[in-house]
């Protein structure tokens, strides 16, 4: 039945005035395909300057130059693309244990990149760890999660109609954002962990420039981010078990100079210079690599970047971030396969291809797309080919560096630019001799559509 306030609610809930809305009802080949070159363009310098601390590995940078027809304007435009990669090979040990090496191309973490929906990551482990952090009440997962709103701003939430039983939980707001980046299933996330909660543990585990300090598309006061909604999670027959008031974070800012662009639209008048992002998100791309790398292979990372998550959890996170929407019943993505295609934001190896993709190929990831910047952060395994690896890029999509909807050129650069590099990646692990064969029965998921 569908989640409604029970009758010994707490006076934060009573001031709430709702009781929960009624139930609405319920809801080939490998990748190598043709598709257009990345569109060249003349480019003046349409990126701030900054200083030029950008790290190329020959390596990387020359297996590129063999793909001109690709990466040629990527090459010569590299900073006006903002464009950066990193590459790690895996390469298993006679104990299966992974030795990893990192190359990069034109990465600098000084330059500004806005990760969008890609903050998901840390996001989602965080939300894992206080989860356990809270065992003790008896709280999980699937637990009836209700957020109230009791702050300028806020919104409520008393059901779900996209799962069967009409009841909001965590479970299906980490579905939601980990399959389909869904940005309200982001935010609850969000004010379930408080802004002070998920910046103090990035700080905590060795992320010191990184800030996640908004809800994704929304327009919000810095106040009204800093201020996260009340939370009331309820048993069986509607009993509350755990309440959490609603969260200040009253911590200063990291200051910050970060901008984009050369010029902005501020509702129809162009402002001719960088749009400042100093009090937008922010994650490195390095950040977000090593992000997914701990979340792979937890003994890669040092004791003090591990999150406190069991290995269930572990393996619940990379089974949603690799589940395709044709996968998934709850929520309901399989009903609508034009908006949600067999290779939704999977933009590595298929950039927007629409048709059939191989099965025996999964695709660990998370992305972003906002304000021009694509990013896609992801572990690519091939279990047929026995191929595993983590490929991981962003690129600024706006030739002439101007922001503004409907003017960048993802269609046209950015997911070409994603889609061969993660061919020619992929193409080169399925030449280079490991002397040991993976064993990726870690990651073969069974996928609830299956």
């Amino acid at each position: 039945m569908p989640c409604t306030m029970p009758r010994r609610i707490t006076v934060l809930f009573i001031l709430l005035s709702f009781a929960c809305c009624a139930v609405v009802g319920q809801p080939a080949a490998k990748p190598v395909a043709a598709i257009v070159s990345v569109k060249t363009v003349a480019f003046k310098d349409t990126m701030p300057t900054v200083a030029d601390s950008s790290h190329t590995d020959a390596f990387l940078a020359d297996l590129l130059k063999q793909y001109p027809q690709y990466f040629s304007s990527i090459l010569e435009h590299r900073n006006a693309y903002n464009v950066q990669v990193i590459y790690t090979k895996v390469d298993r040990g006679a104990n299966g244990i992974a030795a990893l090496k990192n190359y990069y191309f034109n990465v600098n973490s000084n330059r500004y990149c806005y990760p969008a929906g890609a903050v998901a990551l840390p996001v989602a482990m965080l939300s894992m760890q206080r989860l356990n952090e809270l065992k003790a009440t008896g709280i999980d997962k699937n637990t009836c999660m209700l957020t109230g709103k009791v702050f300028s701003g806020q919104t409520a939430v008393y059901n779900d109609p996209t799962t069967p039983d009409g009841k909001p939980s965590l479970a299906n707001y980490f579905r939601k954002m980990l399959i389909a980046g869904d940005a309200t299933a982001f935010n609850r996330l969000y004010e379930f962990l408080g802004q002070g909660y998920i910046n103090g543990q990035l700080q905590q585990k060795g992320y010191p420039t990184a800030q996640v300090i908004q809800r994704l598309e929304t327009e919000l006061t810095e106040e009204e981010q800093r201020h996260t909604n009340p939370i009331q999670f309820l048993a069986t027959g509607n009993k509350p078990v755990y309440q959490q008031p609603m969260q200040y974070n009253g911590n200063p800012y990291l200051q910050r100079k970060d901008s984009l662009g050369k010029a902005y639209y501020e509702g129809d008048e162009l402002i001719q210079h960088p749009m400042d992002f100093s009090g937008q998100n922010k994650i490195t791309l390095e950040d977000l690599h090593t992000l997914l790398i701990s979340l792979v292979f937890p003994n890669k990372v040092t004791a003090s970047q591990r999150f406190a998550i069991s290995d269930g959890d572990r393996k619940y996170l990379l089974k949603y971030m690799s589940q395709l929407p044709g996968e998934t019943f709850t929520p309901p993505y399989q009903e609508d396969t034009t908006a949600y295609y067999p290779a939704y934001r999977k933009y590595l190896l298929y950039g927007a291809v629409r048709g059939t993709i191989p099965s025996d190929v999964r695709i660990v990831n998370t992305t972003g797309e906002a304000y021009g910047q694509l990013t896609d952060v992801a572990y690519i395994v091939d279990f047929d080919k026995k191929i595993e690896f983590f490929l991981s890029a962003v690129i600024f999509c706006s030739s002439d560096g101007t922001l503004a909807e409907d003017h960048y050129d993802y269609e046209s650069t950015g997911l070409p630019f994603m889609q061969h590099l993660g061919q020619v990646i992929y193409e080169y692990e399925t030449k280079r001799e490991k002397k040991i064969i993976p064993d990726l029965s870690e990651v073969k998921f069974e996928y609830d559509g299956r």
